[in-house]
């Protein structure tokens, strides 16, 4: 007579099969953000849970979106995605980057003479970092006119670190934490925070990688 196998009972097998779905999470993730280049800086300064850095010229692929800020990221990826993925008139493909910023739009931009100012209709600006050794005059030129490219001028920034899902309760907390520690040390800001991802959003909520950059005002910086 022919019998069937044993069955687990439900709550085991529950168990078992969110086990596995974690193993497969965590097998198809990207790889953890220190694999994976970041723009040149040094730590200048370390003030309880921030750091103040100094960063190097580096360049970006930039594009503003409509939002809203949660959807910001969803709208840009797929834009600024292609032209590293070869979207270009070069046809020359890049290695991924990190961190993916995001910060609100319109904004002044700091770039070497002339200094020019886009005026952008509200929305967010969200940016791709290029890889060291590319510029601005060596990067191909995007197919798409709403991709744009810029040198980031070496600037002083104050760095707040988290994990944690990607959420406007999330980083609310963390801006006031950031926020509250430079007014203790009297290092006035300047300008829009800036939301940096370095991570794939398959990533779990905690193994992520998260900052928050305030520019340092001028009167801070060398």
């Amino acid at each position: 007579m022919k019998t069937s196998p044993p069955r687990l009972p439900r709550h085991r097998a529950a168990a078992f099969g969110a086990a596995a779905l974690l193993i497969l999470v965590l097998s198809t993730v990207a790889m953890p953000s220190h694999a994976t280049q970041e723009p040149e800086y040094q730590v200048v300064r370390e003030l309880a849970d921030i750091e103040v850095r100094q960063y190097a010229a580096y360049a970006v692929a930039e594009v503003v979106v409509p939002g809203p800020e949660g959807k910001a990221g969803g709208q840009a990826f797929p834009i600024l995605a292609g032209y590293i993925f070869g979207k270009n008139k070069g046809e020359r493909k890049f290695a991924m980057t990190a961190p993916v910023t995001q910060t609100a739009a319109p904004v002044k931009l700091e770039m070497t003479a002339p200094v020019t100012q886009t005026a952008a209709p509200g929305g967010f600006l969200v940016q791709f970092v290029l890889p060291r050794g590319v510029t601005v005059a060596s990067a191909p030129e995007p197919l798409d006119a709403r991709v744009q490219l810029r040198e980031v001028m070496p600037a002083q920034v104050a760095v707040i670190r988290y994990s944690g899902f990607w959420s406007a309760k999330n980083d609310a907390r963390h801006l006031a934490k950031l926020q509250g520690a430079m007014r203790a040390a009297d290092l006035p800001w300047a300008g829009e925070p800036v939301y940096s991802r370095y991570n794939a959003p398959l990533t779990p909520w905690f193994m992520r990688r998260n900052e928050i950059w305030l520019s340092l005002a001028p009167a801070n910086t060398p």
